[in-house]
């Protein structure tokens, strides 16, 4: 007589820890969502403290991403050499010096140099927070977890424009507080990171499966250890480690493809030119400075409000219908923009125009992209390929920012929308047609889905 088999133990998860640990390594979006809101407030003050014409005022805004770009192909090597703990280490203390050295800056040269090496930190951050909280989370939750990093971004973004709007009356030196006081989340990251453990699954891949357990011994019960070290690659055989030219393999480029056109889309569908230029836009319809800087108050608390609803919508709805929702309705917003602002219309109804288009990012490509780049790419490469599209998404933004006001500059501030609102529409197309959704599997499993065979 046949035997039944003996019942596999539930899996029990300690989700207040893996929750915990996913929020500390969030605060590097934090640090993202600081150095990208502040350009906003600080760009009044900096235009005749540094006598910008349009060409420096874009190249000073878009230092940044020069930086950051240089910051995620470092942090991927890193964290596929000595792992991911270590790459959120140094984008911290990084961060913050580069924080006071903008704060306490006595030229443009140098201004501009403290921002590219805060740059370098923030691209750090910004490839290495997501893959870190997506290989700690599991698979039912990591669209969640992964989108507390958009979160930390756009909470980041709320209160430095808050801080910029009261710091405001200190005169023509608000700047260097505005920048200066980047340097208390910095600090607060690193010694928060200081707690972390290492990621398992890259424990897992250099072989130190030991380690690897350890830490999921803390995550969950023995059936959620077994279950998980089941499905993680073993160390590779000759012990190489993976390089870029990987990235090129055909096994992967369908994946890689995918990431990297997510990424630079991200930037090109133009939204950032609203958190960047604000003040720009509205000066356009006759805005004072108050209200330049109180818009930019009212876009963190959309674009926070809407996160928190796509941080329950990603596990729930998936990430294509995001997506798709996104580009099409940016496209559809972009168009009227660019019409109200060709006709000077009133500044109430402006806001209301882009306070919509804020929302509507904030609830798909704000947190999808960062959610599909850090799951498609295998275990093997995945801090290397996270990079390359890390780099291109930086790419991208350093062009948009850099580029937008020379172009209001010739066809006037609606110009540039309808541009935006024609590459909104191509995105829709590309996710339609090429980007398959990823919920609910496995970052293993997600190998085969995006794997050309």
């Amino acid at each position: 007589m046949p035997t039944s088999p003996m019942p596999t133990a539930p899996v029990v998860l300690q989700s207040s820890y893996i929750v915990g640990i996913a929020f500390i390594a969030a605060l590097g979006g934090y640090l993202f969502g600081f150095d990208f809101a502040v350009i906003s407030g600080a760009l009044p003050f900096l235009r005749p403290q540094f006598a910008l014409t349009a060409w420096w005022e874009g190249f000073l805004t878009g230092s940044l991403a020069l930086g950051c770009m240089v910051g995620c192909l470092i942090a991927g090597q890193l964290a596929d050499r000595y792992g991911r703990r270590p790459g959120l280490l140094l984008a911290a203390g990084i961060f913050a010096f580069s924080s006071l050295g903008m704060a306490f800056a006595q030229g443009f040269q140098m201004f501009v140099a403290a921002r590219f090496v805060a740059g370098i930190g923030v691209g750090m951050a910004s490839m290495l927070s997501p893959l870190y909280i997506a290989e700690v989370s599991p698979a039912h939750v990591r669209g969640r977890n992964v989108a507390i990093n958009q979160l930390t971004i756009v909470i980041g973004i709320l209160i430095t424009n808050l801080v910029n709007y009261f710091l405001a009356d200190m005169g023509p030196d608000a700047w260097r507080w505005m920048f200066g006081l980047g340097a208390v989340p910095a600090g607060l990251f690193l010694l928060g990171v200081l707690w972390l453990p290492e990621s398992p699954r890259w424990l897992a891949q250099v072989g130190q499966r030991a380690r690897a357990e350890a830490v999921l011994r803390k995550m969950g019960n023995a059936a959620f250890v077994e279950t998980t070290l089941a499905g993680l690659e073993p160390a590779p055989a000759n012990g190489a480690q993976p390089s870029f030219r990987d990235v090129l393999d055909r096994s992967v480029r369908p994946a890689v493809v995918v990431g990297v056109a997510l990424a630079v889309f991200q930037q090109f569908c133009g939204i950032n030119v609203v958190f960047n230029y604000t003040s720009t836009i509205f000066a356009a319809v006759g805005a004072d400075l108050n209200r330049q800087l109180l818009e930019t108050v009212g876009i963190g608390v959309v674009n926070l409000g809407f996160t928190l609803i796509a941080m329950f919508l990603v596990d729930r709805l998936g990430r294509r219908p995001l997506l798709l929702f996104g580009s099409l309705g940016l496209a559809v917003l972009y168009l009227v923009l660019a019409f109200l602002l060709q006709h000077h219309a009133a500044p109430g109804l402006v806001s209301v125009v882009v306070l919509a288009a804020i929302g509507t990012y904030g609830l798909s490509l704000a947190p999808v992209t960062w959610v599909v780049i850090s799951e498609i790419f295998p275990t093997r490469i995945r801090g290397v390929a996270s990079s390359v599209a890390t780099v291109a998404l930086w790419a991208a933004y350093f062009v948009l920012v850099f580029t937008f006001p020379i172009l209001a500059q010739a066809m006037g501030t609606y110009g540039p929308f309808y541009l935006y609102a024609g590459i909104c529409l191509l995105g829709f197309l590309f996710v339609r047609t090429r980007v398959k959704e990823t919920k609910g599997q496995t970052l293993e499993q997600l190998e085969d889905t995006f794997a050309r065979h």
